[in-house]
């Protein structure tokens, strides 16, 4: 620009020294390209925007409780299907189909002359039984006296014991017929065996049912409340548990109260608590697992026989744990990571192993350190190797709920 300018000059002596009236008008224009020389070429730069802001905040240590999650169904504690256990026409239908009804409830009732009949032939031939053993008792104590006085003979009297004994052994019989009667006419009104729901009648009234070769299958009863979830653990998971708690065996998880619980398709949070009630006694050689029992209450009855539910148990003992929040973790091709801020203010991206969620905090058990600066908020402007601002917090542990 010095240059310029000096050539300037010298162009502007020239010009004063052949046309010295145009001198002023000269300086005018030596001054306005001066300017202009002055503005193009000593501007300043661009300035350049600073880094930006992003909240950061050490990770908390607290205490957690490890899950196994399963999927399982529910099932009725009992299950019935009523039959009909002697042969006749069904007369009438007592209950309301869908209907809970009560232990005893009359719900079916088939024809009842035929074995009210049978019962009283049987009552009569008990009494001749009772006859014919008054009238062999009576003989054979005057042929016993007869005998005595040698007005009988030994034959007389052994034949006077033998038809007392069989009147005997005939009105054992013929009792046994009663009751045998009275259990037919019994099974003519079938009544609800427990408390419970039950189904649609299968069988109408006016049709034969009974054993005519074939079961008659009339309804079926259930009792759903408390109602059982089963489900299977695989044989690591149950290795796994065992290794950590050598005193548990297959046999402790249907004697021990262990806690256990489970959630519809359309619910969160685990919301049904129970316990585990049993255990099968072996694993399955196919499928390499163990089946377990939950037992949970249901005392609306809106928890339905044959539903699918995710089911959920806690490890047997706590342990610490460094907690982020949820919101921290992202996914991506490689798996979950975190964001963290090293001592260069730089962006890091941090591979993470998680553990389980309580409430809205995320356990991390593996790929982070418990001075690690994690970015809680701010993460769309926070790319790995970009220098940033952080402004840390401190995460309070009342951010974290207990487990759901």
């Amino acid at each position: 620009m010095n240059r310029v300018v000096a050539k300037i000059k010298t162009q502007s002596h020239r010009l004063s020294r052949k046309a010295p009236s145009s001198a002023a008008s000269a300086r005018v224009a030596l001054a306005a390209i001066i300017l202009f020389a002055g503005i193009s070429g000593c501007g300043s730069p661009e300035s350049t925007p600073p880094p930006p802001q992003v909240t950061v905040a050490k990770p908390i240590a607290q205490s957690v409780i490890d899950y196994l999650e399963f999927t399982g169904n529910t099932a009725a504690t009992d299950s019935v299907s009523l039959v009909a256990r002697v042969e006749g026409f069904l007369e009438s239908v007592h209950f309301v189909d869908g209907s809970r009804i009560k232990k005893g409830a009359l719900l079916f009732t088939i024809q009842q002359d035929q074995y009210k009949a049978q019962l009283l032939q049987a009552q009569a031939q008990v009494a001749a039984q009772k006859a014919a053993l008054w009238h062999a008792q009576r003989e054979l104590a005057r042929y016993t006296n007869l005998l005595k006085q040698d007005a009988a003979t030994q034959t007389d009297v052994d034949h006077w014991q033998y038809e007392k004994d069989s009147s005997q052994a005939a009105l054992i019989g013929a009792e046994a017929q009663v009751v045998l009667a009275k259990l037919n006419l019994d099974y003519t009104t079938i009544r609800a065996p427990f408390d419970g729901r039950i189904g649609r009648h299968l069988v109408n009234p006016g049709n034969l049912v009974g054993p005519t070769g074939q079961e008659s299958q009339l309804a079926q009863i259930d009792s759903i409340d408390p109602i059982y979830v089963y489900f299977t653990i695989n044989e690591r998971d149950l290795l796994r548990i065992v290794a950590k708690n050598k005193s548990l065996t297959s046999k402790d998880l249907a004697t021990r109260k262990i806690p256990v619980e489970f959630e519809l398709s359309n619910e969160t949070d685990y919301p049904h608590l129970g316990v585990l009630d049993f255990a099968s006694i072996a694993v399955s050689s196919t499928t390499g697992t163990l089946q377990l029992r939950g037992i949970f209450s249901n005392h609306d009855s809106t928890i339905l026989p044959g539903l699918f539910v995710r089911v959920r148990v806690p490890a047997a003992v706590s342990r610490n744990a460094l907690m982020v929040p949820g919101d921290a973790v992202s996914f991506d091709q490689q798996g979950e990571y975190l964001l963290v801020v090293n001592d260069k203010n730089l962006v890091e991206r941090r591979a993470v192993i998680l553990g389980p969620q309580v409430g809205s905090m995320q356990a991390i058990e593996q790929g982070l350190g418990p001075d690690d600066l994690v970015i809680v908020e701010g993460l769309l402007q926070a790319i790995p190797g970009r220098t940033v601002t952080p402004q840390q917090e401190t995460l309070s542990e009342k951010s974290t709920a207990t487990a759901d």
